[in-house]
């Protein structure tokens, strides 16, 4: 991708010219989702994928549990639940987004795998690191969750979420998410990405009628938990594979709406 190409396209602590003030240095595009600094060694970006994943989902099935504890009011339930996500959200994509570009996501990176195969971005290689340590973070942050509430530590959810018009959300949901993330890649913006990812979750959980997990690694392990964020396990492949098709769908809007700018050719002086 090109953002992330040129965030990395020097050696970390080196100028991109021996002439370049430190303005400019402090102008050079910033790792962000979607934009992987390739310079962190992989297992310190596996690591940040871990536990920014771990933490994500501990803060959703966490602040869950605590909503249902204070109100039975379902809608200042979801309300608490989701403004939880987009702080949490927000403050973890500061913070690992220059470490792992903060994917939290096997959606998101398996995106950017398909759009750099030809260099830059995640590597499949990567990729095939990434994906497993975001699902192991997501079933690590529901057990935590679970344990700081002192609910049992693993107790399969009996939340059926498999109906159509729940999967359609998931696929919109995922989509918007996927068209939002590379949409500022393509136009020069990732800086924004922490507070316009996080304001987008937080209001795909009220327009989408799943509540956007829009997210493979959160959703199995939301599988983890009988408490208000769970998803029962039979539930789990039906959402995965909405998520993977919105991620495509999202792509898709991507090439349709930020294509490159043609140059206009030269005409010859009549």
């Amino acid at each position: 991708m090109s953002a992330t190409e040129a965030a990395s396209a020097r050696p970390a602590g080196s100028p991109a010219n021996p002439a370049d003030s430190p303005e400019d240095a402090a102008a050079a595009p910033r790792p962000a989702p979607g934009a992987t600094p390739p310079r962190t060694p992989l297992a310190a970006r596996a690591a940040a994928e871990l536990v920014g994943t771990a933490a994500l989902v501990a803060v959703v099935v966490g602040s869950g549990i605590q909503a249902t504890d204070l109100t039975r009011d379902v809608g200042l339930q979801l309300l608490a639940n989701s403004l939880a996500t987009v702080f949490g959200l927000g403050v973890l994509i500061v913070l690992l987004g220059p470490v792992s570009g903060a994917h939290f996501n096997p959606a998101v990176t398996l995106a950017e795998w398909w759009t750099a195969r030809r260099g830059g971005g995640v590597t499949a290689r990567e990729a095939a690191v990434y994906v497993p340590a975001q699902i192991t973070g997501g079933i690590a942050g529901a057990i935590l969750a679970d344990a700081m509430f002192g609910e049992p530590l693993v107790e399969w959810s009996t939340h059926e979420r498999s109906a159509g018009h729940l999967l359609l959300g998931e696929v919109v949901a995922t989509a918007g998410l996927i068209l939002l993330i590379f949409g500022l890649a393509r136009t020069d913006r990732l800086r924004f990405a922490p507070v316009a990812v996080a304001s987008y979750i937080g209001a795909a959980y009220w327009f989408t009628s799943s509540t956007s997990f829009a997210n493979p690694a959160v959703t199995i392990g939301r599988a983890f938990t009988d408490t208000f964020a769970g998803i029962a396990p039979s539930s789990v492949p039906g959402f995965v594979g909405a998520q993977l098709a919105g991620a495509v769908v999202g792509l898709a809007l991507v090439a349709l709406i930020f294509r490159p700018a043609r140059t206009a050719e030269a005409h010859p002086a009549a």
